[in-house]
């Protein structure tokens, strides 16, 4: 049921996306979404509960092995088929996905069409024509005798687990893979974002998919504790904070389950002294600060060379300073409202403490007169004279905040990009691609930069220590979901 109030409907779900249709929940628990921008309610959903978890979990197991299997027995041919109708439906909901997400995670609406429509569009696209490209059986010849058929087959059942500030773009990065694989998939996204599932939903019903072979439970910590340790899932994949990564570790390092963790990140920005400026602020622009800085792979980390470190901070403060803030409905904003209060208390928090700690505060503050009076807004902030030992300088802080560190030479850059305990992403900036390259060939972290960020699609992506396990997208995003066979035979 969906009713009109002002310019965009209040949007009230009363069921759960489960065996391929619209099914009453099991739980009265009902989760309001509000939206970060005016504070104001936008929808409400029901909250999943562990019955339902287990009630999708069964739809997805029967799409697997059950009477027909009706995804796992598709060949890989028709389950591209179904994964480009897919495509073709989500982008037929183009406007109504980006708009309905930013508001719900405050994301700009500048961005939001590419980072949670065509994105996703691609990513589908992409395992749709993997999936058609794969040798799924080789025959090798055996050491002594005979040969050996060599099969990759689906995991099994998936439970993917996605946060909220990429809803549609993290839920692909895991669901084209595993449809691509033939393994059906229960998705548990974030309850902040809960209204653009069903959209997704509908898509996915439009494009045919088989029953069970998408199931959609919106919850909070009971769904995802029981998806996690739920006994016919055979992989979890996950994307949110490292605290709960190391939990989801622990659960499945137990029941030798595998699973893929993508975690967080405090990437460096590596500004060597040949830098050209604008170049570099221009690239900064879009990665330390794209979704109102709740990025997992943002470079929040600034480094500069000594020779240049007051020029370097000046001009990135000018930049932050520069964002146009407020409603993300206006194209012109750059920058809008962090997700919740809560975590706009998380981010002033983290400013308090790096100004208790003495760092140089260039730029922002806590509520200025600029901010819009309502929303859960915070204004870009940048902080110079900010040694290496300092939470802002270590700690992922999910919002509008950069800190900028002095070094002096390209080893002891390197040397700082490495002190972390994260190791997601990275930027090297730089007039000389070629030393750019052998700097970021020194840096330990998944995925990085020179002069540039973005995510490939045709390229794994994941990270190193406490940013995760695995990789998604690339060929490897599709193996991390299947299994090897070995089958022997005799000459």
């Amino acid at each position: 049921m969906t009713t009109h109030t002002g310019t965009d409907p209040y949007i009230e779900r009363t069921d759960l996306f489960v065996d391929g249709d619209w099914q009453p929940p099991l739980s009265t628990e009902t989760y309001t979404v509000v939206s970060p921008a005016t504070e104001e309610p936008i929808g409400r959903v029901p909250i999943a509960s562990a019955k339902d978890v287990d009630r999708a979990v069964a739809a997805a197991r029967r799409a697997f092995e059950g009477p027909g299997s009706p995804w796992a027995a598709t060949t890989p041919a028709e389950r591209a088929e179904v994964m480009e109708r897919l495509a073709d439906a989500l982008c037929a909901r183009t406007e109504e996905l980006a708009r309905l997400i930013t508001r719900e995670n405050g994301m700009p609406i500048a961005m939001s069409p590419r980072a949670n429509v065509r994105s996703p569009v691609g990513i589908l696209r992409y395992y749709a024509g993997l999936a058609r490209g794969v040798e799924w059986e080789e025959r090798r010849p055996a050491f002594a005798s005979g040969s050996t058929l060599v099969r990759r087959e689906p995991v099994g059942v998936v439970g993917a687990i996605v946060p909220w500030n990429y809803p549609q773009a993290l839920a692909m990065m895991k669901i084209a893979p595993a449809l691509a694989a033939g393994c059906p998939v229960v998705l548990k996204p974030a309850l902040e974002t809960a209204l653009d599932a069903y959209v997704l939903a509908e898509a996915a019903s439009e494009a045919g998919l088989p029953p069970g072979a998408l199931n959609i439970v919106p919850g909070g910590l009971e769904a995802g504790e029981a998806l996690v340790a739920h006994p016919d899932v055979d992989k979890i994949a996950f994307t949110g904070s490292t605290p709960a990564g190391r939990k989801i570790a622990e659960v499945c390092g137990r029941l030798l389950r595998p699973v893929t963790l993508e975690l967080g990140g405090k990437s460096a920005a590596i500004v060597l002294d040949d830098a050209d400026l604008d170049a570099t602020l221009a690239g900064l622009a879009r990665v330390s600060f794209a979704n109102n800085g709740q990025t997992c792979y943002l470079s929040t980390r600034v480094l500069a060379p000594a020779t240049r470190y007051e020029e370097v901070l000046e001009a990135v403060s000018a930049m932050a300073d520069g964002f146009t803030v407020g409603d993300p409905l206006d194209p012109q904003t750059a920058v809008g409202p962090v997700v919740s209060r809560r975590q706009r208390e998380r981010v002033e928090g983290y400013i308090a403490s790096a100004h208790a700690e003495g760092a140089r505060k260039t730029t922002g503050s806590r509520r200025t007169r600029r901010l819009p009076e309502r929303g859960w807004y915070v204004e870009p902030t940048v902080f110079g004279d900010v040694p290496p030992g300092m939470n802002i300088a270590r700690e992922e802080i999910f919002g509008p905040v950069l800190a900028v560190t002095r070094y002096g030479s390209d080893e002891e850059a390197v040397a700082l990009a490495n002190d972390s305990e994260f190791g997601l992403g990275g930027t090297v900036w730089t007039t000389d691609q070629e030393r750019g390259l052998a700097i970021a060939r020194q840096v330990r972290t998944g995925t990085i930069g020179v002069n540039t960020y973005g995510l490939d699609f045709h390229s794994p992506f994941g990270g190193r220590r406490a940013s995760g396990l695995g990789r998604e997208l690339g060929p490897e995003g599709l193996s991390a979901y299947l299994e090897w066979k070995s089958v022997y035979l005799r000459s």
